[in-house]
């Protein structure tokens, strides 16, 4: 009887990414992946523990997962991710006895492998197994409900972060930074494009430091050429960045590769110095207008992503009007905005008074959440009677979802089965979130940035 697994995961994209390495290698000892937990022989969290909230949501999880194994006491239950880090784990394994094996972030799931090996009921025929598939570093396997069917995949390409903002627990969660070599990314994508994927997110804490660890290494926008050579896929994106070391280097690639998505993710988080400084970031808000000035002028089609925290201990209303006053002037194409947070373990909550009421943080969380649609609104009906180029990723509700190449959002009808093509489609509804449309007619060829063959089809409105 076949074994099977499934995966609990929550948290950002490189989580999604992290626990497809560890299917990668469940499915290559021969279990296959099932969305029913009762269904399942090894059971797999990953976790986050970005806030609070995340984190017992975890806890949470952990909690109720008791009953299903003293109910199936021949299952193994795994914990991976941010919860377990990379300082070890024995107050969890106190906490949850009943966990057979937790795992680091970026694991390749080789203690659950071990584990599994060692099981006195684990039968397997490891000459078979071997000469399955010659397998290359770094290459995946999709379950084989995605393989075809999934069009958009985040690939980790730099691992941990040593940056160390006062506010983020991911350094100590994550460890250290730890750049992937350049031969495992490529072979990573050339296996998700042979499995259908048509689009990769290259991921790290801060992206744009890719290759810092290694001296005389390669950088991003080496690696970005190297992604866009691999045939068969159509586009490329990265996140997220750091304002201090987004270079021209990064910024011409992503201008002149086809293949590589006009869209930067480039947090400011605040727009006064004091709390810039209070925070760690590096740079000041003068510097953060310059970046802007400069990716505007090397890409000018560039949809730009920033995110805002709110409330960051000491801050004042005048330091927070700043903040609101750089976004309204700048008018980036999307905010990703929270409210602060003690995180226990950061700087912050160690060294600052979590200060500003949670009644004025809303506040101003709603202010700049209103201007935020407000701006979107303008930015989204610019494209009002054009037509963009989409790559469809599913249908929702009888209708194609796709993203244009800034990464926005794009509903349209069509009887045909577009998933998976670039299709040029006509705006003729616009709201601060999303677009609506008709497809005009299918993209041919490679589905690069430009629009083949309909030649019309703009990159962004300037």
């Amino acid at each position: 009887m076949t074994k099977k697994y499934h995966f609990w995961i929550t948290g950002c994209q490189m989580n999604y990414a992290d626990a497809r390495r560890v299917a990668t290698e469940l499915e290559k000892i021969g279990y296959q992946s099932t969305d029913t937990l009762e269904e399942a022989d090894v059971v797999v969290l990953e976790t986050c523990t970005v806030r609070q909230q995340a984190e017992d949501k975890a806890y949470g999880k952990l909690s109720s997962l008791k009953p299903f194994k003293e109910t199936k006491p021949g299952a193994t239950l795994a914990v991976m991710g941010c919860v377990v880090g990379v300082r070890g784990n024995q107050a969890l394994e106190e906490r949850f006895p009943y966990v057979d094996v937790f795992m680091e972030p970026a694991t390749d799931g080789a203690p659950l492998i071990s584990h599994l090996r060692q099981a006195e009921d684990f039968m397997l025929d490891m000459a078979q197994t071997q000469t399955r598939h010659a397998w290359q570093d770094g290459e995946v396997i999709l379950p084989a409900d995605q393989r075809g069917q999934l069009v958009s995949a985040p690939v980790s390409i730099v691992y941990g972060c040593s940056h160390a903002c006062t506010f983020c627990i991911i350094p100590q969660k994550r460890g250290k930074e730890r750049s992937r070599a350049v031969g495992s990314i490529v072979s990573e994508v050339r296996s998700l494009v042979a499995q259908g994927v048509k689009e990769v997110v290259l991921l790290g804490q801060i992206v744009d430091r890719y290759g810092y660890d290694v001296p005389d290494g390669p950088d991003l926008a080496d690696l970005l050429y190297a992604v866009n050579d691999v045939d068969g896929l159509q586009r490329i994106r990265f996140l997220t960045s750091h304002p201090n070391y987004m270079t021209d280097k990064i910024l011409y690639a992503v201008r002149d590769l086809p293949k590589v998505m006009p869209q930067i993710e480039v947090p400011i988080q605040a727009g006064d110095d004091e709390v810039l400084e209070n925070m760690k970031r590096g740079y000041t808000a003068q510097q953060y207008r310059e970046l802007i000035g400069r990716i505007r002028d090397i890409v000018p089609d560039a949809a730009i992503h920033t995110d805002i925290i709110v409330g960051f201990p000491g801050e004042t209303e005048a330091q927070f009007r700043k903040t609101y006053d750089i976004l309204a002037e700048l008018r980036l194409d999307k905010i990703h905005l929270a409210r602060y947070s003690p995180r226990p373990g950061t700087v912050s909550d160690r060294r600052m008074d979590d200060d500003v009421p949670e009644e004025e943080k809303r506040r101003r969380y709603e202010l700049i959440d209103a201007l935020h649609g407000e701006i979107s609104q303008e930015k989204m009906s610019r494209y009002l009677g054009q037509t963009v180029a989409v790559l469809v990723e599913e249908k929702q509700k009888d209708r194609w979802r796709g993203r244009m190449p800034q990464n926005k959002l794009v509903f349209f009808n069509d009887p045909r089965d577009l998933k998976g093509e670039i299709v040029p489609v006509h705006i003729n509804h616009t709201g601060p979130w999303s677009m609506s449309g008709r497809a005009a007619d299918r993209l041919n060829g490679a589905g690069v940035k430009t629009a083949v063959p309909v030649e019309s089809i703009p990159l962004a409105v300037v």
